[in-house]
């Protein structure tokens, strides 16, 4: 199923219900599968539902620590004054993790020679950044990166971008995903001089944890 949304809070409310709805039963949640989305302007990223109580504070902290490329949860501790619990579940004893996506798209450059590209070819459709990687699996075993791939596009002098997921819980995932990589594509727009474009988002399995049904 693929929908068009104004905003991201849209497209959160409407999947919420939906997976209510018409979700399966798989594992500890309730799960769509193969769901894709479009948010036609991805700088209107909050999420503003009142049942979610999302943090714009704590979703620009780790967008700072995103920038920062450092893997160490401890870095995100120095921007938001603590770490919260999930990702203290999911670092290794050094306090590291995979699922840091700046650690990611700097590791061999990649989003230098993303911008690089596009702004020597225009129509490429080689921009894409790679995160999830079946060849690094024997790295996941405190975490695993929940994206596969983002991909940009320029059209009609706008930037467009494909965010691509293995898994995506709609409650904490896609409502700070989103953010992240909405961020992402206004910080490549602003490199290029050009505006943004649509947001695609795709989730291979996108769920609801039990408890937040």
């Amino acid at each position: 199923m693929t929908e068009k949304f104004k905003t991201a809070n849209d497209a959160y409310e409407f999947y919420y219900k939906q997976i209510i709805k018409e979700g399966i039963n798989f594992g500890n949640t309730k799960a769509l599968f193969n769901v894709g989305m479009y948010i036609e302007n991805p700088k209107l990223n909050t999420i503003t539902n009142f049942d979610r109580k999302w943090s714009e504070k704590y979703a620009k902290a780790e967008w700072l620590w995103y920038l920062s490329g450092d893997p160490n949860i401890s870095k995100l501790g120095e921007i938001y004054g603590k770490v919260p619990k999930i990702w203290q579940q999911m670092a290794d004893k050094y306090g590291e993790v995979n699922s840091n996506y700046g650690n990611q798209w700097k590791r061999r450059d990649q989003l230098n020679k993303v911008i690089n590209q596009l702004a020597y070819n225009p129509e490429t459709r080689q921009a894409a950044i790679s995160i999830y990687d079946g060849k690094e699996i024997n790295k996941y075993s405190h975490d695993t990166p929940c994206t596969y791939a983002v991909q940009f596009t320029i059209i009609d002098n706008k930037l467009c971008m494909s965010v691509y997921m293995r898994s995506n819980d709609l409650w904490y995932g896609f409502c700070n995903d989103q953010y992240q990589f909405s961020e992402l594509q206004q910080l490549v727009a602003e490199k290029l001089n050009i505006q943004t474009g649509w947001y695609y988002h795709h989730a291979h399995n996108l769920h609801l944890y039990k408890k937040h049904v």
